[in-house]
């Protein structure tokens, strides 16, 4: 299983779970509760209810390089250019807008 925190102009927005069952994302319920939260996309609006899906999510789908930035990151960090949930862990912690996504590092680990 693999874990993301996505940020949201700096502020932590929600997570991001691949498991053997596809895609999940939920909103932190800290984050919810600010005045100014904002969504991280059109697609996945505020909500206390999880997103699932069986493929990544449009949204994070799209913040992933494309072309031969695509072609350098699968090969210096030997990714298969179809793992697109390690694609987003390595390449998108700062990414170009307001979103950014980090490895979800739990204590002990």
């Amino acid at each position: 299983m693999k874990q993301a925190v996505v940020w949201c102009r700096g502020r932590r927005a929600g997570t991001l779970i691949e498991d053997e069952n596809g895609y999940t994302f939920v909103y932190d319920a800290d984050y919810l509760s600010l005045a100014d939260a904002e969504a991280v996309s059109l697609t996945l609006p505020l909500s206390q209810e999880s997103y699932h899906d069986k493929v990544l999510f449009p949204f994070f789908d799209g913040l992933i390089p494309e072309g031969w930035l695509l072609d350098i990151a699968g090969k210096n960090w030997k990714i298969d250019v179809r793992d697109r949930m390690s694609l987003l862990l390595a390449c998108c912690k700062d990414c170009i807008g307001a979103v950014g996504i980090e490895p979800l590092i739990k204590e002990g680990e």
